[in-house]
């Protein structure tokens, strides 16, 4: 990951302001969910994507009973309930 080289101010309520140009780039937009993760002493922003609550994964996810699930996971739920 290259530095942007861009720098904003925290604003007091804890807000920060993602330039025009990054939220044109990464194609965000108001209202789109961002996921802040941390690791070590970085604070990294990402556009949100749901996770299987089992596996972790990202790819082919759906919402059942108010929970994100993957297919392959949701197969295996099928399989032992039967």
């Amino acid at each position: 990951m290259r530095p942007a080289g861009v720098v904003r101010k925290v604003d007091q309520l804890g807000r920060i302001v993602l330039p025009k140009s990054l939220r044109k780039r990464y194609r965000m937009n108001e209202g789109d969910p961002v996921e802040i993760l941390v690791s070590g002493d970085h604070i990294l922003l990402e556009r949100y994507r749901p996770k299987c609550v089992f596996c972790g994964e990202m790819n082919g996810v759906t919402e059942y009973r108010e929970k994100h699930i993957c297919m392959n996971c949701l197969r295996e739920m099928t399989l032992i309930s039967q």
